[in-house]
């Protein structure tokens, strides 16, 4: 994932702000590189290749066993080399099991940037996941129960659309704009209300995760 520039995160930030003007509600727009690091299931396809090897070699060879092994430990070596990059870790993973991690990740951003906390529970989390090619949207109770859920799927189509075409700035303004206005048709700026939460951009670089 690129990095965002100082300015990115500025237009970014700027376009919360505006955005919470118009409501009560509270925008938090994370971006992650990736939402795990799939170690535990690669290195569970590099030992299953590993094991796969000496039974095409003890059947269409006459290899002494010691140099099965010794092959089976060569492959199981550079596998495990192989596996230390984080693309070839990312596009052996199923989707299924991507989207599962980067949605599991956006629930405990939620819960790590206190959206839940909001007096209303008018938090959003507009969340992006760069190595599953992953968005969501995560609102809180009061927002669920009055906003309907393909409204959200469309503001997230949108905005994977102009990733896709590289133009992500764009985009996060856009569906910040939109967010805004979708909170403020339900929850209308309080008269001497404070913002709550901080209104930048936050970017999670590096995946600790398994």
């Amino acid at each position: 994932m690129k990095p965002f520039t100082r300015d990115e995160h500025a237009v970014i930030a700027a376009a919360i702000s505006c955005a919470e003007k118009a409501t009560s509600g509270e925008i938090v727009v994370v971006v992650a590189r990736a939402s795990s690091g799939y170690h535990f299931f690669a290195l569970m396809c590099v030992a299953l290749v590993a094991l796969a090897v000496p039974l095409p070699l003890i059947h269409l060879t006459k290899w002494p066993i010691e140099y099965v092994y010794l092959m089976q430990l060569g492959v199981f070596a550079a596998g495990v080399l192989i596996a230390q990059s984080e693309r070839f870790r990312v596009a052996i993973a199923p989707r299924r099991l991507k989207h599962g991690r980067a949605h599991l990740r956006a629930i405990e951003q939620f819960l790590a940037q206190n959206l839940h906390t909001t007096k209303g529970r008018t938090g959003v989390l507009l969340y992006v996941s760069n190595a599953e090619r992953y968005a969501e949207v995560i609102a809180d109770d009061g927002i669920y129960n009055s906003v309907q859920p393909d409204i959200w799927d469309d503001l997230i189509d949108d905005l994977t659309a102009q990733i896709g075409r590289g133009a992500r700035v764009e985009g996060f303004v856009a569906a910040i704009e939109r967010c805004g206005a979708i909170l403020a048709e339900h929850f209308p700026p309080e008269k001497l209300g404070e913002d709550e939460l901080p209104n930048h951009l936050i970017v999670l670089d590096v995946a600790k995760f398994t």
